[in-house]
């Protein structure tokens, strides 16, 4: 059975992820990317379908970890009853190669150490063929089936029960090494990676990349820094796109059939990923995601989706992987994603905000960027009206969502400070009056005036989550009264016991799933911000505080948390509740050094707005 989600650290290259277990056993890796199949799948299973075991073979008295400095490079400490013994774990950056590299440090004493590899492509549906080899500098295997292949070397394996195992002893001094290399298989097997190397190179890289972060919280410094870093390990190297998380189907509700596949690049979370990268100073990034943007969006604008592959790619077909049970039952198992044929209005105005933000940092346009937004603008004057099915994908009824509306909104906004603040051409003043109209309309049909709220959609008798982006995009200042008597209809709806919130209620809201599911922990973050952008700041830090403790000990976020249990819930790392977690922590930051009221415009990041 695997472990509980808060149990996994990751370990990742910028193409793909690992998650490895604090038992040592990598539970979950797809090679070459993200969203290939799994080659360890014992995450969604059992050990049957695929895992990787390195661990003492006795007694294990105590076990820490961390991550080395701002890597990420897992080191794992195991006290035994023998003695004690360290472990390293990485996937090398940079070498273009996808190799996974584990390296076994004795400290004391000689302590006896147990492998376990159970390799099984295509998401457990394909058991390889595997055959021995010996080189000059030791012992290997090759496993192949179809077009994956991998070759695994360090201590001699012996074939056992479909598995490959062995033992071997580790004394105080003494280091081994083992890595597992993937390759094409209609390819010669790649030599054995420089590990000395591949260590120092990749935790240069990584320390690098973090030192050039602009740090500017002194609460949460370090579990900023790793959320930041989180984000970066999601987005793919080479083409710039940004996945949702590490992970498919991890339920929102256990046991649940909440399992969704999320390794792939939603517009709206690569473009709040982009928004807090460039706050941070990488505008290298915000110019990779753009062309990535440009890539993956060319063509119609009516053609738009709310999310893509990795590369651009725009078929997202949803099946059921059969051979996969699910984490601890939870079934079905999906990959790809059926919301990709969904029509979401916001994905135009939280796209149109990160580029504006890019532009006020000195992204320049290019000849294909700025008439891409205007297409976009086109877009939307054309279909604004248009039903949705909402951020949160509901597989309900189309309704005409608050949160989608203010976006559009948003992104008219942007489009007319380009015009006005930034010289480039565009019919401003059409975009001025549609913009108007479309904020008549939702103060007419989204806002109830006897509950001094704001509503989930028009005509809806409840609130959601997504109302708190409304003071976060400008729309209405965060201490508004109609913003603050939002907020407390959230409050007496949303938040749970636990002093968490859910992104709605799913027993009064037909979203075309069976009702449950857990906080979502974006939604607390927004919150915290909220609470720190009116004037609360004690409530932000309270509730704050209660957040980042909820972070494992190497300091992830999945997507939701289950406060009766106390364990997190959903795919893992999300990149969502990380974005939620930086915004909140600068949010409190702000406050405690320079108070003021927010205003009601725009925030596209130009000198002196908010």
């Amino acid at each position: 059975m695997p472990l509980d989600i808060e149990d996994y650290a990751l370990i990742g290259d910028c193409h793909t992820a690992a998650l490895v277990g604090r038992d040592g056993s990598i539970d979950w890796l797809c090679l070459p990317r993200f969203d290939s199949a799994s080659t360890f799948g014992a995450l969604l299973g059992t050990e049957d379908h695929g895992r990787w075991l390195l661990a003492p073979a006795g007694e294990v008295l105590e076990t820490t970890r961390s991550y080395l400095g701002s890597t990420f490079i897992l080191v794992t400490r195991w006290v035994t009853t023998e003695g004690e013994v360290e472990v390293t774990e990485l996937m090398p950056h940079g070498d273009r190669r996808a190799d996974v590299v584990r390296r076994v440090r004795g400290i004391r004493g000689n302590v006896a150490m147990k492998q376990e590899l159970r390799i099984r492509f295509g998401y457990s549906d394909a058991m390889p063929w595997v055959r021995q080899f010996e080189e000059k500098a030791g012992h290997g295997i090759i496993a192949v089936a179809g077009p994956d292949a991998v070759v695994v070397r360090g201590p001699k394996l012996t074939a056992a029960d479909h598995a490959h195992v062995s033992d071997f002893t580790v004394s105080e001094g003494e280091t081994v090494d083992i890595s597992l290399t993937w390759y094409p298989s209609h390819r010669v097997a790649p030599l054995r990676p420089d590990i000395d190397a591949g260590i120092t190179a990749t935790t240069a890289w990584w320390t690098d990349w973090a030192a050039s972060c602009d740090q500017r919280e002194r609460r949460y410094e370090d579990l900023v820094l790793r959320s930041l870093l989180v984000l970066r390990a999601l987005t793919h190297e080479d083409t710039g796109g940004i996945a949702a998380a590490a992970t498919t189907s991890l339920p929102e509700q256990w046991g649940g059939v909440r399992n969704w596949d999320y390794r792939f690049v939603w517009l709206r979370d690569a473009s709040a990923t982009l928004e807090v990268l460039l706050s941070r100073g990488f505008s290298g990034e915000a110019l990779t995601w753009r062309n990535w943007l440009l890539r993956a969006i060319a063509g119609d604008p009516g053609d738009i989706q709310i999310m893509y592959g990795l590369g651009g790619e725009r078929e997202l077909t949803e099946v059921t992987i059969d051979s996969l049970p699910g984490y601890r039952g939870a079934s079905p198992v999906r990959k790809g994603n059926a919301a990709f044929t969904q029509y979401q209005g916001d994905i135009f105005g939280e796209t149109m905000i990160a580029l504006a933000k890019a532009r006020a940092r000195g992204v320049e346009e290019d000849e294909f960027s700025w008439p891409l937004q205007r297409v976009m603008l086109r877009f939307v004057e054309e279909n604004w009206q248009r039903l949705d099915h909402g951020m949160w994908e509901m597989r309900g009824p189309q309704r005409a969502f608050t949160h989608s509306r203010a976006m559009l909104w948003a992104a008219l906004e942007c489009g007319i400070r380009a015009v006005r603040d930034y010289g480039l051409d565009g019919p401003a003043e059409r975009w001025e009056a549609l913009r108007d109209t479309i904020r008549d309309e939702i103060e007419q049909n989204a806002f109830d005036r006897e509950r001094n709220t704001y509503t989930q959609y028009y005509g809806s008798p409840g609130v959601d989550a997504t109302l708190l982006q409304l003071a976060q995009i400008g729309y209405i200042a965060y201490d508004d009264p109609r913003m603050l008597g939002t907020v407390a209809a959230i409050e007496d709806e949303l938040l749970e016991s636990s002093g968490l919130l859910l992104r709605y209620r799913t027993e009064h809201t037909d979203d075309g799933l069976p009702t449950g599911e857990y906080p979502f922990l974006a939604c607390s973050f927004w919150l915290v911000e909220q609470y720190a952008r009116s004037g609360r700041l004690p409530d932000a830090v309270e509730l704050m505080d209660r957040l980042v403790a909820l972070c494992n000990d190497v300091g992830l976020l999945s997507e939701e948390y289950d406060m009766t249990s106390g364990h997190q819930v959903g795919n893992t790392p999300q990149a969502l509740s990380h974005l939620g977690l930086v915004r909140a922590a600068e949010a409190i930051a702000l406050a405690e050094s320079r108070p003021a009221p927010e205003t009601h415009e725009v925030d596209t990041g130009g000198e002196g707005r908010p």
